[in-house]
Protein backbone atom coordinates (compact mmCIF):
# COMPACT_ATOMS: atom_id res chain seq x y z
CA UNK A 1 0.00 0.00 0.00
CA UNK A 2 1.35 3.63 -1.12
CA UNK A 3 0.45 6.42 0.52
CA UNK A 4 0.02 9.50 -1.87
CA UNK A 5 2.78 12.84 -2.13
CA UNK A 6 1.80 15.04 0.65
CA UNK A 7 0.05 18.06 -0.73
CA UNK A 8 -3.08 20.08 -0.50
CA UNK A 9 -6.54 18.41 -1.69
CA UNK A 10 -8.66 21.38 -2.15
CA UNK A 11 -10.85 18.38 -3.48
CA UNK A 12 -10.63 16.46 -0.23
CA UNK A 13 -11.26 19.30 1.87
CA UNK A 14 -13.94 20.31 0.66
CA UNK A 15 -15.45 16.65 0.64
CA UNK A 16 -15.00 16.57 4.54
CA UNK A 17 -16.39 19.27 4.82
CA UNK A 18 -19.47 18.54 3.05
CA UNK A 19 -19.46 15.54 5.25
CA UNK A 20 -19.72 17.51 8.52
CA UNK A 21 -22.34 19.58 7.61
CA UNK A 22 -24.52 16.60 6.90
CA UNK A 23 -23.54 15.21 10.03
CA UNK A 24 -22.27 11.94 10.57
CA UNK A 25 -25.41 10.59 12.53
CA UNK A 26 -27.20 11.55 9.06
CA UNK A 27 -25.65 9.47 6.96
CA UNK A 28 -26.74 6.06 6.80
CA UNK A 29 -23.95 3.13 7.88
CA UNK A 30 -23.52 1.69 4.09
CA UNK A 31 -22.88 4.84 2.44
CA UNK A 32 -20.71 5.85 5.21
CA UNK A 33 -18.84 2.82 4.84
CA UNK A 34 -18.50 3.28 1.22
CA UNK A 35 -17.65 6.98 1.76
CA UNK A 36 -14.38 6.13 4.26
CA UNK A 37 -13.02 3.43 1.88
CA UNK A 38 -13.27 5.96 -1.27
CA UNK A 39 -11.39 8.18 1.17
CA UNK A 40 -8.87 5.58 3.01
CA UNK A 41 -8.13 4.01 -0.27
CA UNK A 42 -7.44 7.90 -1.87
CA UNK A 43 -5.27 8.25 1.07
CA UNK A 44 -3.35 5.35 0.64
CA UNK A 45 -3.77 3.00 -2.14
CA UNK A 46 -3.31 -0.22 -2.54
CA UNK A 47 -1.34 -0.26 -5.98
CA UNK A 48 -0.80 2.45 -8.38
CA UNK A 49 -3.58 3.40 -10.48
CA UNK A 50 -2.36 1.98 -13.55
CA UNK A 51 -2.05 -1.57 -11.90
CA UNK A 52 -5.44 -1.15 -10.58
CA UNK A 53 -7.65 -0.32 -13.73
CA UNK A 54 -9.91 -2.33 -15.52
CA UNK A 55 -9.47 -3.17 -19.08
CA UNK A 56 -10.30 -5.46 -21.62
CA UNK A 57 -6.84 -6.17 -21.97
CA UNK A 58 -5.82 -6.46 -18.03
CA UNK A 59 -9.44 -7.90 -16.84
CA UNK A 60 -9.93 -10.46 -19.37
CA UNK A 61 -6.82 -11.17 -21.58
CA UNK A 62 -4.83 -11.10 -18.55
CA UNK A 63 -7.06 -12.60 -16.04
CA UNK A 64 -6.31 -9.73 -13.55
CA UNK A 65 -9.87 -10.31 -11.83
CA UNK A 66 -8.66 -8.50 -8.83
CA UNK A 67 -9.32 -5.31 -10.17
CA UNK A 68 -13.21 -5.87 -10.81
CA UNK A 69 -12.82 -5.17 -6.87
CA UNK A 70 -10.46 -2.51 -6.99
CA UNK A 71 -11.16 0.00 -9.93
CA UNK A 72 -14.12 0.69 -8.47
CA UNK A 73 -12.94 2.27 -5.24
CA UNK A 74 -9.74 4.37 -6.50
CA UNK A 75 -9.93 8.00 -7.83
CA UNK A 76 -7.73 9.68 -10.37
CA UNK A 77 -7.43 12.99 -8.19
CA UNK A 78 -9.04 14.72 -5.13
CA UNK A 79 -11.68 16.40 -7.60
CA UNK A 80 -12.56 12.59 -9.30
CA UNK A 81 -13.14 11.63 -5.53
CA UNK A 82 -14.75 14.69 -4.64
CA UNK A 83 -17.68 14.51 -7.15
CA UNK A 84 -17.70 10.96 -6.80
CA UNK A 85 -18.47 11.22 -3.51
CA UNK A 86 -20.63 14.19 -3.37
CA UNK A 87 -22.72 11.88 -5.48
CA UNK A 88 -22.83 8.88 -3.70
CA UNK A 89 -23.79 11.22 0.01
CA UNK A 90 -27.25 12.02 -1.52
CA UNK A 91 -27.56 9.09 -3.49
CA UNK A 92 -26.95 6.72 -0.22
CA UNK A 93 -28.78 8.65 2.21
CA UNK A 94 -32.10 8.10 -0.02
CA UNK A 95 -31.90 4.92 -1.53
CA UNK A 96 -30.19 3.26 2.00
CA UNK A 97 -33.14 4.80 3.59
CA UNK A 98 -35.35 3.06 1.26
CA UNK A 99 -33.71 -0.51 0.47
CA UNK A 100 -32.25 -0.75 3.80
CA UNK A 101 -28.40 -1.33 4.67
CA UNK A 102 -28.48 -4.69 4.31
CA UNK A 103 -29.74 -4.89 1.05
CA UNK A 104 -27.99 -1.18 -0.27
CA UNK A 105 -24.81 -3.07 0.49
CA UNK A 106 -25.68 -5.81 -1.36
CA UNK A 107 -26.40 -4.08 -3.97
CA UNK A 108 -23.25 -1.61 -4.36
CA UNK A 109 -21.09 -4.52 -4.27
CA UNK A 110 -23.05 -7.24 -7.15
CA UNK A 111 -23.09 -3.38 -9.05
CA UNK A 112 -19.37 -2.87 -8.48
CA UNK A 113 -18.55 -5.64 -9.96
CA UNK A 114 -21.03 -6.31 -12.90
CA UNK A 115 -20.05 -2.67 -14.13
CA UNK A 116 -16.62 -3.21 -14.45
CA UNK A 117 -17.40 -6.90 -16.64
CA UNK A 118 -20.12 -4.68 -19.06
CA UNK A 119 -17.48 -2.67 -19.28
CA UNK A 120 -15.99 -4.90 -20.78
CA UNK A 121 -18.06 -6.46 -23.05
CA UNK A 122 -18.72 -3.00 -24.22
CA UNK A 123 -14.84 -1.73 -25.11
CA UNK A 124 -14.58 -5.52 -26.89
CA UNK A 125 -17.39 -4.94 -28.93
CA UNK A 126 -15.88 -0.97 -29.98
CA UNK A 127 -12.65 -3.21 -30.85
CA UNK A 128 -14.94 -6.09 -33.15
CA UNK A 129 -17.40 -2.75 -34.37
CA UNK A 130 -14.67 -0.19 -35.76
CA UNK A 131 -12.22 -2.33 -35.81
CA UNK A 132 -9.66 -0.21 -33.75
CA UNK A 133 -7.84 -2.10 -30.69
CA UNK A 134 -6.58 0.46 -28.85
CA UNK A 135 -10.41 0.14 -27.09
CA UNK A 136 -8.94 -3.53 -25.53
CA UNK A 137 -6.21 -0.65 -23.60
CA UNK A 138 -8.77 1.47 -22.53
CA UNK A 139 -7.86 1.64 -18.70
CA UNK A 140 -10.97 3.04 -15.97
CA UNK A 141 -10.81 3.35 -12.41
CA UNK A 142 -13.84 5.69 -10.31
CA UNK A 143 -17.09 4.78 -8.30
CA UNK A 144 -18.96 6.92 -11.36
CA UNK A 145 -20.06 3.75 -13.46
CA UNK A 146 -21.66 2.61 -10.20
CA UNK A 147 -23.13 6.27 -9.04
CA UNK A 148 -24.43 6.01 -12.83
CA UNK A 149 -26.30 2.45 -11.75
CA UNK A 150 -27.36 3.75 -8.39
CA UNK A 151 -29.28 7.03 -9.95
CA UNK A 152 -31.12 4.71 -12.29
CA UNK A 153 -32.61 3.18 -9.32
CA UNK A 154 -32.91 6.20 -7.61
CA UNK A 155 -34.96 7.81 -10.74
CA UNK A 156 -37.33 3.89 -10.65
CA UNK A 157 -38.02 4.44 -7.24
CA UNK A 158 -39.06 8.39 -7.08
CA UNK A 159 -40.40 8.90 -10.42
CA UNK A 160 -41.97 11.75 -11.65
CA UNK A 161 -39.25 14.04 -10.74
CA UNK A 162 -37.53 16.96 -12.28
CA UNK A 163 -33.37 17.44 -12.96
CA UNK A 164 -31.54 20.08 -13.86
CA UNK A 165 -28.84 19.50 -16.31
CA UNK A 166 -26.89 22.37 -17.71
CA UNK A 167 -29.43 24.91 -16.73
CA UNK A 168 -32.11 22.40 -18.50
CA UNK A 169 -35.07 20.82 -16.80
CA UNK A 170 -35.03 16.92 -17.31
CA UNK A 171 -37.33 14.61 -16.56
CA UNK A 172 -35.75 12.27 -14.17
CA UNK A 173 -36.92 9.35 -16.77
CA UNK A 174 -33.90 10.57 -19.08
CA UNK A 175 -32.05 12.34 -16.70
CA UNK A 176 -29.19 9.92 -16.74
CA UNK A 177 -29.21 9.91 -20.57
CA UNK A 178 -28.35 13.47 -21.08
CA UNK A 179 -26.17 13.54 -17.99
CA UNK A 180 -24.22 10.87 -19.91
CA UNK A 181 -23.65 12.98 -23.07
CA UNK A 182 -23.29 16.10 -21.29
CA UNK A 183 -20.35 14.60 -18.95
CA UNK A 184 -18.84 13.47 -21.75
CA UNK A 185 -18.95 16.75 -24.04
CA UNK A 186 -17.55 18.89 -21.00
CA UNK A 187 -15.09 16.19 -19.74
CA UNK A 188 -13.84 14.19 -22.97
CA UNK A 189 -11.36 12.16 -20.30
CA UNK A 190 -14.05 10.71 -18.97
CA UNK A 191 -14.81 6.95 -19.56
CA UNK A 192 -18.49 6.92 -21.79
CA UNK A 193 -18.62 3.18 -21.44
CA UNK A 194 -18.08 2.70 -17.91
CA UNK A 195 -20.67 5.26 -17.25
CA UNK A 196 -22.89 3.54 -20.04
CA UNK A 197 -22.16 0.65 -18.31
CA UNK A 198 -23.35 1.91 -15.16
CA UNK A 199 -26.88 3.08 -16.58
CA UNK A 200 -26.98 -0.43 -18.21
CA UNK A 201 -26.94 -2.66 -15.06
CA UNK A 202 -29.27 0.25 -12.98
CA UNK A 203 -31.75 -1.07 -16.14
CA UNK A 204 -31.00 -4.47 -15.81
CA UNK A 205 -32.09 -3.99 -12.25
CA UNK A 206 -35.43 -2.34 -12.40
CA UNK A 207 -36.27 -3.52 -15.52
CA UNK A 208 -34.16 -6.95 -16.23
CA UNK A 209 -33.60 -9.89 -14.30
CA UNK A 210 -31.23 -8.82 -12.48
CA UNK A 211 -32.78 -8.06 -9.22
CA UNK A 212 -34.42 -12.01 -9.47
CA UNK A 213 -31.47 -13.21 -9.85
CA UNK A 214 -29.93 -11.44 -6.77
CA UNK A 215 -32.57 -12.67 -4.89
CA UNK A 216 -31.96 -15.84 -6.04
CA UNK A 217 -28.57 -16.12 -5.04
CA UNK A 218 -29.87 -14.54 -1.47
CA UNK A 219 -32.56 -16.84 -1.20
CA UNK A 220 -30.83 -18.84 1.31
CA UNK A 221 -29.91 -15.75 3.99
CA UNK A 222 -33.27 -14.38 5.65
CA UNK A 223 -31.15 -11.02 6.23
CA UNK A 224 -31.41 -10.74 2.29
CA UNK A 225 -35.14 -10.37 1.82
CA UNK A 226 -36.91 -8.26 -0.66
CA UNK A 227 -36.99 -4.79 0.97
CA UNK A 228 -40.34 -4.48 -1.10
CA UNK A 229 -42.06 -7.24 0.34
CA UNK A 230 -44.10 -6.98 4.11
CA UNK A 231 -42.48 -9.05 6.51
CA UNK A 232 -43.75 -11.54 9.58
CA UNK A 233 -43.74 -9.95 12.62
CA UNK A 234 -42.31 -13.35 14.25
CA UNK A 235 -40.51 -14.25 11.53
CA UNK A 236 -37.26 -13.51 12.97
CA UNK A 237 -38.34 -16.66 15.78
CA UNK A 238 -39.23 -19.62 13.27
CA UNK A 239 -35.95 -21.38 14.45
CA UNK A 240 -37.17 -20.71 18.13
CA UNK A 241 -40.49 -22.90 17.80
CA UNK A 242 -38.72 -25.54 15.84
CA UNK A 243 -36.22 -26.04 18.51
CA UNK A 244 -38.02 -26.85 21.42
CA UNK A 245 -40.89 -28.78 20.54
CA UNK A 246 -42.27 -29.14 24.49
CA UNK A 247 -43.99 -25.37 23.34
CA UNK A 248 -46.99 -25.67 21.25
CA UNK A 249 -46.23 -24.18 17.65
CA UNK A 250 -48.73 -22.41 16.84
CA UNK A 251 -48.64 -20.33 12.78
CA UNK A 252 -46.70 -16.87 13.06
CA UNK A 253 -49.75 -14.33 12.55
CA UNK A 254 -48.44 -11.54 10.41
CA UNK A 255 -48.28 -8.07 11.31
CA UNK A 256 -51.16 -6.58 9.29
CA UNK A 257 -53.50 -9.15 11.84
CA UNK A 258 -52.71 -6.45 14.39
CA UNK A 259 -53.29 -3.29 12.55
CA UNK A 260 -56.79 -4.33 10.65
CA UNK A 261 -54.83 -3.06 7.32
CA UNK A 262 -54.98 -0.08 8.84
CA UNK A 263 -52.63 2.49 8.15
CA UNK A 264 -50.21 4.73 10.31
CA UNK A 265 -52.31 7.70 10.94
CA UNK A 266 -55.82 5.15 11.03
CA UNK A 267 -54.17 3.80 13.55
CA UNK A 268 -53.25 6.71 15.47
CA UNK A 269 -57.41 7.59 15.20
CA UNK A 270 -58.46 4.55 16.51
CA UNK A 271 -55.95 4.40 19.40
CA UNK A 272 -57.24 8.18 20.14
CA UNK A 273 -61.26 7.15 20.32
CA UNK A 274 -60.12 3.95 21.94
CA UNK A 275 -58.50 5.79 24.33
CA UNK A 276 -61.86 8.48 25.05
CA UNK A 277 -63.87 5.91 24.83
CA UNK A 278 -61.74 3.97 28.02
CA UNK A 279 -62.02 7.48 29.97
CA UNK A 280 -65.94 7.50 29.42
CA UNK A 281 -66.54 4.04 30.30
CA UNK A 282 -64.41 4.37 33.20
CA UNK A 283 -61.96 1.84 31.80
CA UNK A 284 -64.77 -0.91 32.22
CA UNK A 285 -64.77 -4.17 30.28
CA UNK A 286 -68.22 -5.67 28.71
CA UNK A 287 -69.55 -8.10 30.31
CA UNK A 288 -66.10 -9.16 32.62
CA UNK A 289 -64.79 -10.24 29.09
CA UNK A 290 -61.12 -9.93 28.49
CA UNK A 291 -60.49 -7.28 25.60
CA UNK A 292 -58.79 -8.89 22.78
CA UNK A 293 -54.81 -7.87 21.56
CA UNK A 294 -54.94 -5.12 19.27
CA UNK A 295 -57.17 -2.38 18.12
CA UNK A 296 -60.38 -2.48 20.34
CA UNK A 297 -63.53 -1.75 18.84
CA UNK A 298 -66.31 -1.36 21.73
CA UNK A 299 -69.84 -2.27 21.36
CA UNK A 300 -72.61 0.16 19.80
CA UNK A 301 -74.69 -0.13 22.90
CA UNK A 302 -75.57 3.58 23.50
CA UNK A 303 -77.55 6.54 21.63
CA UNK A 304 -75.82 9.27 19.80
CA UNK A 305 -77.78 11.32 22.82
CA UNK A 306 -75.97 9.11 25.52
CA UNK A 307 -72.58 9.37 23.91
CA UNK A 308 -73.54 13.73 23.57
CA UNK A 309 -74.32 13.63 27.55
CA UNK A 310 -71.25 11.47 28.85
CA UNK A 311 -69.09 13.44 26.46
CA UNK A 312 -70.45 16.89 28.40
CA UNK A 313 -70.12 15.32 31.57
CA UNK A 314 -66.44 14.49 30.76
CA UNK A 315 -65.90 18.02 30.18
CA UNK A 316 -68.11 19.60 33.22
CA UNK A 317 -65.43 17.44 35.37
CA UNK A 318 -62.44 19.68 34.08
Amino acid sequence: MQRRQGRVNAGLLLLLYQISQVGLQNIPSVTLAVLVLNIFLFLNPVRPLHEVCISVNEGFYKQNWQRLLLSPVHHADDWHLYYNMISMLWKGIMLERKLKSVWFAYIIAVFSVLIGVVYMALEFMLVKILNDPSYEMNCAVGFSGVLFALKVLNNHYNPGRVSHVLGLQISSKYACWVELVAIHLISPGTSFAGHLAGILVGLMYTMGPLKKIMKACAGAVTSFTDPDRPRDYYSGYSDYYYRYPEYQYTTPRNYYDYTGGLTEEEQLERAVLNSLNERDFGGATYNNERRPYGFWFPPEQNSEEEVRRQRLRRFDRR
